[in-house]
């Protein structure tokens, strides 16, 4: 079975910083695109950044210039810091990953269990 495990979360003031991680484990031949999607209350998931393998990076355009997303491909670990943080970035931040389990396996896509952020006006 494959895992996602992530962590970092918190409550923060506005303006203040988190970083998150996620830890992709078990049977893994290749960690493709690696990514956080955030859902706050009464809206739809979306998607705050995604890296490739080989590092080509989006961001949403409303995280652009305060998030940072980043990859130990070693570890099979994808990282987000978030700086000036906003009470709008409050939400469930949840790591997503396609994952190809064994060299004759297809990619899959596996979500982490979701980490709280909050930010206090």
């Amino acid at each position: 079975q494959v895992q996602l495990v992530e962590s970092g979360g918190g409550l923060v003031q506005a303006g203040g910083s988190l970083r998150l991680s996620c830890a992709a484990s078990g049977t893994i031949f290749r960690v493709n695109i690696m990514g956080w999607y955030r859902q706050a209350p009464g809206k739809q998931r979306e998607l705050v950044a995604s890296i490739s393998s080989r590092g080509t990076i989006n961001y949403v355009d409303s995280v652009k210039g305060r998030f940072t997303i980043s990859r130990d491909n070693a570890k099979n670990t994808v990282y987000l810091q978030m700086n000036s943080l906003k009470p709008e970035d409050t939400a469930l931040y949840y790591c997503n990953a396609d994952i190809q389990r064994r060299i004759s396996d297809p990619l899959t896509n596996y979500w982490g269990q979701g980490t709280q952020v909050t930010v206090s006006s």
